[in-house]
């Protein structure tokens, strides 16, 4: 069934019809969504999440009404582990400047929250993502490699103030010891005295380090590192502080990784995994929650106690965060005819709530079929027109259209041109490490 899909508008969503997520929103007529010119837009919900649940084109109804009427469309399994609903929250997600450096709960703390204040934490639910670049994306993502941070102590003298001269020096001391099994508390330290200054002495520190930022140059923070030059890090601290001027953000970006993704390019984020998307369009898929905890780069509600124990104080290289995907082997590409630049690529996490595949077809005519599977689907066209089959029943697919398949249904998709896109989320069980608890 199509889909008609509703958009947020959020600050620090794109404006207009640069914003694709308006964009698709406005593809579907029974949406009746008009772009207004002056307007962010920054994310399309394609799903059964009560706070936008997607409707049907045909009825109107609810996506969430129908799948609870008929639980054969997930998958009895699926519902009995997930609940009457999609187990997954799909998203296009259109990003012109930061939103807020933040972390989802896992499972446990989620209930917690949400039993105690259910109207900032409105899921009882964990939340893992996966990221995937439409367009050029960047963001901060875990904390980084701790000489890393170490060098930034050293080098950044505003952020060893906010830190504290006896954190610093407690932090470097327990580095250089090469005790690892003391290095995640060293972090957890340095970043909680960080985050649990008062808001005059961090817009004090941020003019100091703007003022650095914008007469060092390269020579900024000690000429950065190796993944970072010191003139990417100066033109990021001016950028982010045109967006919140003073924001504690300025200094976090220090212990984070900083991200960039091109085309096709993913990473997958687990649950208590801080990060902060600074710009971009992208493909997001997730388990179904709308739990956030935040504390920097938002006019929201932050809760720094919280995010700052809940964190798991990993580190490692953005590498590390990066995904490797694989073509998908449950599909037949009617290719060879046509051209073999068609492909059909899988970004499988590991977690069972969902995985996404990624068709590009790059012929008129070409075809992928995909085998049926135990769960549903949700499908969105991002580039180019053709049509979906499932059964005896085809509908023309173009930019923006949205579909939902039931379990055990066939698809084929058919590109009209030499370029169509999809991207199609879905769910099942059979042979899914469940690492996401």
């Amino acid at each position: 069934m199509r889909l008609a899909c509703g958009c947020n508008s959020y600050d620090w969503g794109k404006i207009g019809k640069t914003s694709a997520a308006a964009k698709y929103a406005a593809a579907t007529e029974a949406n009746k969504f008009e772009i207004k010119d002056d307007k962010p837009y920054a994310e399309l919900w394609m799903g059964t999440h009560p706070s936008l649940p997607s409707k049907d084109v045909a009825s109107g109804q609810s996506l969430l009404e129908i799948v609870r009427n008929d639980k054969g469309l997930l998958n009895p399994a699926i519902a009995e582990k997930f609940g009457d609903k999609l187990p997954f929250l799909f998203k296009v997600l259109s990003i012109n400047k930061a939103l807020s450096i933040q972390a989802h709960p896992n499972k446990k703390l989620a209930e917690q929250l949400h039993a105690r204040d259910s109207k900032n934490y409105p899921d009882d639910n964990h939340k893992p993502e996966m990221t995937i670049a439409v367009t050029h994306f960047d963001g901060l993502c875990g904390f980084r490699p701790l000489a890393e941070l170490s060098h930034f102590l050293k080098n950044v003298s505003s952020l060893r103030e906010l830190v504290g001269e006896s954190k610093a020096s407690e932090f470097e001391k327990t580095i250089e010891g090469g005790d690892e099994s003391k290095f995640k508390n060293a972090l957890q330290t340095a970043f909680t005295a960080l985050m649990k200054n008062e808001k005059s002495a961090i817009e004090s520190a941020a003019k100091k380090l703007v003022s650095a930022a914008e007469t060092e140059g390269s020579s900024f923070a000690g000429g950065g590192v190796s993944a970072t030059s010191g003139k990417e890090l100066a033109d990021l601290v001016v950028r982010l502080n045109k967006e919140f001027p003073g924001d504690v953000g300025l200094f976090v970006l220090f212990f984070l990784n900083y991200v960039k993704l091109e085309i096709g390019e993913a990473m997958f984020l687990k649950a208590d995994d801080i990060h902060a998307y600074l710009s971009g369009d992208i493909i997001e898929c997730m388990a179904s929650s709308d739990n956030v905890v935040r504390a920097g780069f938002t006019p929201k509600f932050k809760d720094v106690d919280v995010l700052t124990d809940m964190l798991t104080y990993s580190y490692a290289p953005i590498s590390e965060q990066k995904m490797d995907p694989a073509e998908y082997p449950y599909v037949k590409l009617d290719r060879a005819a046509y051209s073999s630049n068609s492909a059909a690529i899988l970004y499988d996490p590991p977690i069972q709530e969902f995985s996404v595949v990624r068709t590009e077809l790059k012929a008129s005519g070409a075809k992928a079929t995909f085998d049926a599977i135990a769960g549903p689907s949700v499908i969105i066209c991002t580039k180019g027109s053709g049509k979906v089959t499932v059964g005896s029943k085809s509908e023309e697919v173009k930019e923006g259209y949205v579909f939902f398949v039931g379990a055990g249904a066939e698809i084929v998709l058919e590109s009209a041109g030499t370029d169509f896109t999809t991207f199609k989320a879905f769910c099942e069980l059979e042979g899914k490490e469940d690492a996401g608890k």
